[in-house]
């Protein structure tokens, strides 16, 4: 990926960044959530420079593993006790003002299309509607907690629809990598993923969107008040 320009891979690591810190503010500054991510992200930033998932040729496919450990985490905290616990203990108001890193996120993606690494389906010029998200963001933050003026059901169904538009472009992303699984964009495949830094964002940004609405549509589901209090 040394061909591509130097603002495109500086955008990203700064929404990456923006990403960690807002999601860090969430969890209300947790230590543990931190040493977590970290571990994380430099174990697949060395396995990203060491050229380990540009073998696409591999079965089975190594691409999955940037997206399934976060996602087996994600379902165990959803069903132990501690994990609940720990969900209901995020911040609601970072979650949802989170979702602006989206809107940068998108810029890449059309860059890299633009530089022949991804195919023109992963961006809001083919089937990414995703951007949307990022841009509605600042607004149900502003009305829903900064001043509340919506009630649970708009929260939830902003949630739920952005949710989907996650969910849309994670299928998209996958299944036009060039991999044994691929079955979209041929013509120009999904190569950006497999490496550094842009596998960061499949193995933490999305990661971190697709969590933030779970955690969010957990939270509102119980409330029986109209307004967030």
């Amino acid at each position: 990926m040394e061909t591509l320009p130097f603002y495109i891979s500086a955008t990203f690591l700064i929404t990456l960044f923006l990403s960690f810190f807002l999601f860090y503010k969430a969890t209300n500054a947790s230590k543990v959530t931190l040493l977590v991510i970290g571990v994380w992200v430099i174990l697949q930033t060395i396995l990203g420079l060491s050229g380990f998932y540009t073998a696409s040729e591999e079965v089975p496919p190594r691409l999955p593993l940037l997206i399934l450990p976060p996602i087996i985490c994600m379902i165990i905290l959803f069903n132990t006790k501690k994990g609940k616990t720990f969900i209901d203990t995020l911040n609601l108001e970072w979650l949802t003002i989170l979702h602006v890193v989206r809107i940068p996120v998108e810029l890449v993606l059309f860059w890299l299309f633009v530089h022949k690494t991804v195919p023109g389906l992963m961006t809001f010029e083919g089937r990414n509607f995703d951007i949307l998200s990022g841009l509605t963001a600042p607004f149900i933050w502003y009305f829903g907690f900064v001043n509340p003026k919506l009630n649970k059901t708009v929260l939830l169904a902003w949630n739920f629809i952005c949710l989907g538009l996650v969910l849309n472009i994670m299928f998209n992303a996958i299944f036009s990598a060039p991999t044994k699984l691929q079955l979209f964009g041929f013509e120009q495949p999904n190569k950006a993923f497999g490496f550094f830094p842009f596998l960061l964002l499949p193995a933490f940004i999305v990661q971190i969107v697709l969590f933030s609405h779970l955690v969010a549509i957990r939270q509102l589901l119980p409330m029986k008040n109209n307004e967030l209090s």
